[in-house]
């Protein structure tokens, strides 16, 4: 028998990583209360470092859609792979060159577009999307602060509008020199 109810469970669980970034930020703040030569410096370095972890756990929170879309993401190795219940593929994170926010028929999916062509869709509530900020933040010139907002804008007429009930935002783009325009 449990005296917590199960839906603080569940958001005590998927708000776990900024709980902790907290912590290590006030164990920071404490260290540094207490003074000293080799207390401040070091609560400074866990301060900072905690802060830094929380505005990054918080960003992938947001990042992170509730849904239950099918099939499965899986980032591993560089690569980016989805499984789905029809169509499923692969990509390379070196390889990507452009990342697109579609809307299609009410689902909002990422197209991922490698350099020879190849591109997957991959349902932003998908299983293990979640993942896909970590690979996409990894890529040059990503901003992570753009990613988030892409995703968690639900406004219409925020991209380019190519038929009824569809809409293309993009994300991110590679250059030829490998500079990032965006």
């Amino acid at each position: 028998m449990s005296f917590v109810r199960q839906d603080v469970v569940d958001l005590a669980a998927r708000w776990r990583e900024a709980i902790i970034a907290a912590a290590v930020a006030v164990a920071g703040g404490w260290l540094v209360w207490l003074g000293g030569y080799l207390l401040v410096p070091l609560g400074g370095l866990l301060l900072v470092l905690g802060a830094s972890w929380m505005v990054l756990a918080v960003r992938r929170l947001r990042f992170d859609q509730p849904g239950d879309a099918p099939g499965v993401v899986e980032v591993l190795e560089g690569q980016i792979s989805y499984f789905g219940p029809t169509v499923g593929g692969s990509v390379g994170i070196p390889e990507l060159v452009d990342i697109r926010l579609l809307t299609l028929r009410g689902r909002r999916v990422w197209r991922l577009k490698q350099a020879d062509g190849q591109a997957i869709l991959i349902p932003v509530e998908a299983a293990g999307a979640e993942r896909l900020f970590d690979a996409f933040a990894a890529l040059p010139g990503m901003d992570t602060a753009a990613l988030v907002a892409a995703v968690r804008s639900e406004r219409p007429g925020t991209g380019t509008a190519l038929a009824l009930d569809t809409e293309v935002r993009q994300v991110w783009r590679r250059s030829e020199r490998g500079v990032v325009v965006r």
